[in-house]
């Protein structure tokens, strides 16, 4: 049985931030995640927004991590190398309505310490952005909120985490606490310590951990349709003002330059369940135009959904929540417990890894520093952002980089190349994809995949018929044809 001093159960944003903020320290640390690669859980489907901290009930673990983590957000970019831009953010009243909302907001931000806000007129942020809605009556500007790629900077993460010596599985299942560690489907595990960032499924391991029998997650389904940059630049983050449900739809750019709209909020049963729905993607744009009249949905280019997980507790008078807020907490020896990450997850994920170290320490675990420890992740060359000069460099020093396979996306043969071959090692064409960003253009993949299956192939010795898109059960192809 391998033995470990901590093993991180779930792969998303939090899990390796923990597993890298952990690895500055001379510990044996295991990271498992389930599925066919890193962040394809609550981290794969978000708005790529770093919040500024407004929102969050003042005192919460959710306010403090938040604002916490925001500010944390310029140093674990450098040292990641990751895109991040702090360009602000507005709740934008439409209506004489909704402008006590802008003041309440603003007030509560105040009391959990959100620096730069102000309100300003519906005349100003209809200068600032003229598409809005010209009912606009006034908005709340902060000017720490920011964009960021999450799945870049949760892979950059799980990368700088296996530089420092973390050991990642994926396709490894967490089944059952065992006597001095864990049962997977892989088998035994031994630990000292168990940090439970399984995400959806944080109450099944926090329940056979014997902890909270009370506590589940829900899952809510949130919807996001993504616009073709040629024909729409959004060039702000637009936040309604938000329900008791979350923040609201919302339209917003992205780092990529594709606006997005969404999400909605819908609580299921089913943690499996990310289809999008007709009902569901009328509802966003019904929330869209309510701040951008003039948007067309004809300029969608994709649709996709993402499941937040959120707390409750379960009793027998009915359901009580726990006002959503985070579970950050060791509730008995050996076992850290992070529960209900819903938004600001991503945002807090920083904040949350620190706080889990601090934690460990008082706990009695013996943190001694790395004198090896490198906080700095390289990025692997992306070649559309290159000068001609380093193109031409590139090319000659790794000829694969002067094939272009997506089109769209200016990606390289040599890039995909490089993630299958990462610290990290994408072996599937969705791990690919958040990568590298192929396959997210007009065609959506339909010019980049049979090459794109035919690296894949023949990079893991594999046969065409055994790539997947995204894990097994998700082969593109059954049988050949021709040969």
């Amino acid at each position: 049985m391998c033995q470990y001093d901590v093993i991180v159960i779930g792969a998303g944003v939090v899990g390796c931030m923990v597993a890298r903020w952990l690895s500055r320290y001379d510990l044996r640390i295991l990271l498992i995640e389930q599925e066919a690669d890193i962040g394809m859980g609550a981290s794969s489907a978000n708005s790529a927004i770093v919040h500024a901290g407004y929102d969050p009930l003042p005192g919460t673990l959710k306010a403090i991590t938040n604002v916490r983590g925001n500010a944390m957000w310029d140093d674990v970019a450098g040292e990641l190398n990751v895109p991040f831009d702090r360009r602000g953010d507005y709740v934008v009243a439409v209506g004489a309505e909704e402008l006590p909302a802008l003041e309440r907001l603003m007030a509560q931000g105040r009391r959990n310490g959100v620096p730069g806000m102000s309100i300003i007129t519906g005349d100003e942020m209809l200068r600032r952005e003229p598409n809005l809605n010209p009912q606009t009556s006034g908005a709340l500007w902060a000017a720490s909120g920011g964009l960021c790629d999450p799945f870049a900077v949760t892979i950059a993460a799980a990368e700088n985490a296996v530089q420092n010596g973390v050991t990642i599985l994926t396709e490894t299942a967490f089944e059952a606490f065992a006597p001095d560690g864990i049962q997977t489907n892989r088998g035994r595990f031994g630990c000292r310590w168990v940090v439970n960032a399984a995400g959806l499924n944080a109450d099944v391991v926090m329940h056979s951990a014997g902890v909270r029998p009370e506590f589940c997650i829900t899952p809510r389904r949130g919807e996001y349709a993504v616009l073709d940059r040629a024909e729409i630049t959004i060039n702000n983050v637009l936040f309604p003002v938000p329900s008791a449900k979350g923040k609201g739809i919302l339209v917003t750019a992205t780092l990529h330059g594709n606006a997005i709209v969404g999400p909605n909020a819908q609580d299921l049963d089913d943690k499996d369940d990310r289809a999008n729905t007709a009902e569901g993607l009328d509802e966003v744009w019904r929330g869209a135009h309510k701040l951008i009249p003039t948007l067309n949905p004809r300029h969608t280019i994709a649709t996709f959904a993402g499941l937040r997980p959120c707390g409750n507790a379960r009793c027998e008078a009915g359901d009580v929540n726990y006002d959503h807020d985070f579970v950050i907490e060791i509730p008995k020896p050996g076992f850290v417990n992070l529960g209900g990450i819903e938004s600001p997850g991503l945002t807090a994920a920083p904040a949350i890894a620190e706080r889990v170290v601090e934690m460990l320490k008082d706990a009695g675990l013996e943190l001694k520093p790395r004198r090896d420890w490198n906080p700095i992740r390289p990025a692997p060359p992306r070649f559309r952002d290159l000068s001609p000069a380093e193109k031409a460099e590139l090319i000659r020093r790794d000829p694969r980089y002067g094939r272009v396979v997506c089109r769209c996306e200016t990606v390289t043969e040599g890039e995909i190349v490089a993630a299958i071959h990462g610290p990290v090692p994408a072996r599937t064409y969705d791990a690919i994809k958040r990568r590298t960003w192929l396959g997210t253009g007009r065609c959506l993949g339909a010019f980049d995949m049979p090459r794109v299956v035919d690296i894949l192939a023949r990079e893991l010795g594999v046969s065409h018929t055994e790539v997947t898109k995204k894990g097994a059960g998700s082969e593109f192809l059954v049988r050949e044809t021709k040969g």
